[in-house]
């Protein structure tokens, strides 16, 4: 947020140096005035901080193949890890990588219960940029058409269990924490209003809300076992020339709503400047359940006027 206000302060700067640079200029011809009155284009870039709830989606269970969620004992976590890479491996003429990840003997590791699956499953916040339009008759008040794209990623926590070898001085089981994480891209989609409260010029408080849609879709999945990486939705093929595949990957459109505050920034050159803040009650249609939940952002806009005095 310190990083986005220093931005904007910036920015606010240099148009008034520009606008002093107008007024002293010496040149004879008259300097153009632009109105926000017409379309205005421009660019947004922003922290996007998602709600948690679709994370799920990365949580290692995976869907079939009509878009179910599976059970413990076909999750793709429990193909990947026992059958694929580990212990029954060796059955469709592979090896049993996870017990060499791990660096122990193939009946000293477990992934048999469901209490080591992956919990606290999270996105990161992210950046988003997007095209941004507005069109006014009077300047003050708005239709807007936004697009942001955004690239989502999750990380969590599952356990594996490796016991003791035989001999050895250890008492107890050991069990060892390894990430899971999952990437998603997201396209959203905003149409609505935007009300500037005061003058055409100088800075303002302005206010917007309407529509929203979240086109999301599922990209992939994975775990990492020290050094070794499983995409836990990639197709696989044995060695005796079997494709095995896990299941599908979502893409989901859900329509919600978004509002926004922020300072609108307006000289009477060709650019309007604003900082926003967006609540945004968004559907994240993919994964099991999708509902309607709470995410936030905050950007910068740089509008292009089009329009002349």
């Amino acid at each position: 947020m310190k990083k986005f206000l220093s931005c904007f302060c910036l920015l606010i700067a240099g148009m008034q140096w520009t606008a002093v640079a107008q007024d002293d200029s010496e040149y004879d011809y008259e300097t153009p005035v632009y109105t926000r009155k017409g379309l205005m284009v421009g660019l947004y870039i922003g922290s996007y901080f998602p709600n948690a709830y679709p994370a799920s989606l990365y949580d290692g269970y995976g869907y079939d193949l009509e878009g179910n969620k599976n059970s413990f004992e076909n999750s793709w976590m429990y193909d990947k890890i026992n059958n694929q890479f580990g212990k029954n491996a060796p059955n469709f003429g592979g090896i049993d990588q996870i017990s060499l990840a791990l660096g122990v003997q193939p009946d000293q590791w477990f992934f048999d219960t469901e209490e080591y699956m992956p919990f606290n499953m999270r996105y990161k916040t992210v950046f988003s940029v997007g095209l941004n339009t507005r069109y006014s008759r009077d300047g003050k008040n708005g239709v807007l058409f936004n697009t942001n794209a955004s690239i989502m990623k999750a990380a969590g926590n599952f356990t594996i269990k490796t016991t003791p070898p035989p001999n050895s001085t250890q008492i107890n089981n050991s069990f060892q924490t390894f990430e899971i994480s999952g990437e998603e891209q997201r396209l959203q989609f905003q149409l609505g209003y935007q009300g500037v409260l005061g003058p055409e010029e100088g800075i303002q408080f302005f206010i917007e809300g309407g529509l929203h849609a979240t086109l999301a879709k599922f990209v992939k999945n994975e775990i990492q076992i020290n050094d070794l990486v499983i995409d836990l939705s990639q197709e696989f093929q044995y060695n005796n020339g079997a494709i095995y595949f896990t299941g599908t990957r979502p893409v989901g459109l859900g329509f919600g709503a978004f509002a926004g505050v922020g300072f609108d920034v307006n000289t009477s050159g060709p650019w309007d400047l604003q900082l926003v803040y967006n609540p945004l009650l968004e559907r994240v249609n993919i994964g099991w359940d999708p509902k309607l939940k709470l995410s936030q952002s905050v950007g910068l806009r740089a509008y292009y006027k089009l329009t002349k005095k």
